[in-house]
């Protein structure tokens, strides 16, 4: 961590950023597994706002370091939520002003929070006609860049610091279980499992990462749609998901996610939300179809305290027709990504980046068309 200059204005102590990491593992088996079966979930939400207090914090001190984020200036970023909360940390840890732009589904608590913490929320009014909400957040961040000269946006879909800052999470976890076969993660940014996954793939050449999506996401070859569960899942192709480390991907319902998220905290108390649901699914599938003794590791991005609104609001649940689901014991099965639009919980062991597969066959198109001429 790099220590506070006297040309910050009124930052607060350093101590803050001891907050963050170090966070525990919690063994995790029915009603997912039989009691002798069973992963381990790495619960993120010990930290202060949950797993993205780590790159907010990384990808802010680099910043500075390269002389991106001068003394003092603002700190402009789109999100759904989590990385908010980090920002607000590290604007306080460096004293900058931190502008969060969001949209209509960002939790009221949520709001509320962001604000007490003295960040500024500027909430964007309609979905872009092609990229979503997520696209309209980006397009409203460039607009108030242009109007703060030296802000600066740390452009989390896409800033290679946001992968890097998961070096540690990686590195507690090698030192908590000794030894990884199988990763779980959730997928949005793409930053925590390409960080996490690098890392342990040096440490365990054979290590499978299953990667976890909410269904009317674009990351791994779906069509958008419009999406209740925030935190995973995108609109837009994010740089930084690492897609060839991906062994397989799965993409979750929301009513399949709440079911979990309430299994979880009836069960083991430990729970979180929608990307929590969705981790503990999988992993508990990963765990009943893999051999005994197989050491699963789920990671559990944040805990349920901003979703008493949407997860654990019976009157929410009801409105979205999310209660009362119960996932299938097992996923169904695509053989490739764009094979058909996936509605409930789906699983597909042909994972490639889509963007590269467009531009592919571009280009198959191009040369065929030059070669026959």
């Amino acid at each position: 961590m790099h220590s506070l200059t006297t040309s910050d204005p009124t930052p607060a102590g350093p101590t803050l950023q001891g907050l963050v990491g170090n966070t525990p593992v919690l063994r995790i088996s029915q009603p997912f597994t039989e009691p002798d079966r069973g992963f381990w979930a790495k619960l993120e939400g010990f930290n202060p706002g949950g797993i993205k207090d780590r790159p907010a914090l990384h990808m802010v001190e680099r910043a500075r370091a390269r002389g991106d984020l001068r003394p003092g200036r603002p700190i402009i970023e789109s999100t759904s939520g989590t990385l908010g909360l980090g920002l607000a940390l590290a604007g306080m840890v460096y004293g900058h002003p931190v502008t969060l732009v969001t949209d209509p589904g960002l939790e009221p608590s949520m709001n509320r929070l962001l604000a007490a913490y003295g960040a500024t929320v500027d909430m964007v009014p309609d979905p872009h006609p092609t990229g979503g909400w997520q696209q309209a957040r980006r397009d409203r961040v460039a607009e108030l860049m242009a109007e703060h000269p030296g802000a600066w946006c740390p452009d989390q879909y896409n800033n290679p610091d946001n992968v890097a800052a998961y070096t540690p999470l990686a590195l507690e976890l090698a030192s908590q279980m000794g030894h990884i076969d199988v990763l779980v993660c959730s997928v949005g940014t793409g930053g925590h499992s390409a960080g996490t996954s690098r890392v342990l793939r040096q440490l365990y050449p054979e290590l499978r990462v299953v990667g976890v999506d909410t269904v009317g996401s674009t990351i791994f070859g779906q069509p958008a749609r419009p999406r209740l569960m925030r935190g995973l899942g995108s609109s837009i192709y994010p740089r930084n998901v690492a897609y060839e480390n991906f062994s397989e991907a799965h993409w979750v319902a929301p009513g399949e996610s709440v079911w979990a998220c309430r299994q979880l905290a009836a069960s083991h108390y430990a729970t979180g939300g929608w990307s929590v649901g969705a981790v503990a699914l999988v992993a508990g599938w990963v765990a009943r179809t893999t051999p005994p003794g197989t050491r699963i590791v789920a990671i559990f991005p944040d805990g349920p305290q901003r979703y008493l609104e949407t997860v654990y609001d019976d009157e929410y649940c009801a409105e979205h027709g999310l209660l009362g689901v119960t996932p299938a014991p097992e996923p169904e099965v695509v053989g490739r990504p764009d094979e058909k639009e996936v509605t409930r919980w789906t699983r597909c062991a042909a994972v490639t980046d889509p963007v590269a597969l467009v531009a592919g066959a571009v280009s198959e198109t191009v040369t065929g068309t030059g070669g026959s001429r």
